[in-house]
């Protein structure tokens, strides 16, 4: 089955990231609803660490306050790298990812 090209933006934060007191993996998302991308998701992470090298896990009271968080985005190109720079000044210590990938299959919009 032969797929139509697409990028994948996957941002990586942690849980209590903010932009002005709101929590950004919600900025981020209404941004990218607002830029007319095709959708975004939210993914919690269970464990994990990233630029301060400290592990967090939810297994762990003290350190589940912030889990790693991703928030993903998939469409064309052109609308990918149009909104990175709407990340640029939010973002902080997170890390965005951009990669090539190829839908096989889009299911028929509500």
């Amino acid at each position: 089955m032969k797929g139509e090209p697409a990028l994948r933006l996957t941002v990586f934060i942690g849980e209590s990231d903010t932009w002005h007191r709101r929590p950004l993996s919600a900025e981020i998302v209404h941004r990218a609803h607002r830029a007319g991308l095709a959708g975004a998701s939210v993914f919690r992470g269970v464990e994990g660490y990233g630029a301060s090298s400290l592990i967090h896990t939810s297994r762990l009271l003290s350190l589940g306050e912030d889990l790693p968080m991703a928030i993903v985005v998939i469409d064309t190109e052109e609308r990918v790298r149009s909104f990175l720079p709407e990340l640029e000044d939010i973002v902080g210590d997170g890390l965005v990812v951009v990669d090539p990938v190829e839908i096989v299959h889009r299911g028929r919009a509500r």
